[in-house]
């Protein structure tokens, strides 16, 4: 075979190689870990977030619990209070109906019967006092919603409207639990004929 038809060794191709080597030397050295790390960062600073989310919710959720726990220990009686107020009215009321003739009499065994039922009244109203059940009288208060139902409506010389002027029944609260709202009576002015004041037979939810 002549030297003629020997085929020329290619030779390397420096172009490629040039090109990969450029390829490579595009981005600045450490550019990669620059970028996992601050991908790692952001992962944890939304771990760290996620997590100090769920901690406030659980203590939120802990405080709730410690809140529903106290209120049913302290509300627990508050159908047994219900039923005393009654029996201390009707009490109240028996007092309120004996005589002042029986009162002052001079029999020494009336009189001592008369002081053993006063005495038991301010036992049992002392009870209520010692389980946080207090007594509202709201004689020429202002009248208040949130406590008081208003029975009726009349004008009174010297009183402005709105002033309780009579208390038909005590109310009572619980704590700060409402029990019973006082029904009392109210003034209003004397030429007020719709006027403003509180409807007759306003309440409020009294569930304690």
């Amino acid at each position: 075979m002549s030297n003629t038809d020997a085929q020329p060794e290619q030779a390397p191709d420096d172009n490629n190689e040039n090109t990969d080597e450029s390829k490579q030397t595009d981005q600045p050295e450490g550019f990669d870990a620059e970028v996992q790390i601050a991908a790692l960062k952001q992962e944890i600073a939304d771990q760290k977030d996620r997590m100090m989310r769920a901690l406030a919710e659980a203590e939120n959720t802990r405080k709730r619990a410690l809140k529903d726990r106290e209120d049913a220990i302290k509300f627990a009686a508050s159908g047994f209070a219900r039923d005393l107020l009654d029996f201390s009215d009707n009490f109240r009321r028996a007092l309120e109906a004996i005589p002042e003739d029986v009162r002052g009499s001079d029999d020494v065994r009336m009189q001592n019967v008369f002081s053993g039922l006063e005495a038991m009244e301010r036992e049992l109203l002392s009870v209520f006092e010692k389980n946080k059940i207090k007594k509202i009288v709201p004689i020429d208060e202002p009248f208040n919603p949130n406590f008081h139902e208003v029975m009726f409506e009349a004008p009174v010389p010297g009183k402005p409207a709105g002033i309780i002027i009579e208390v038909i029944e005590p109310g009572y609260v619980l704590h700060d639990r409402l029990l019973r709202p006082a029904r009392v009576g109210i003034a209003k002015a004397s030429d007020d004929v719709s006027g403003g004041s509180p409807e007759t037979g306003h309440t409020i939810d009294t569930k304690a």
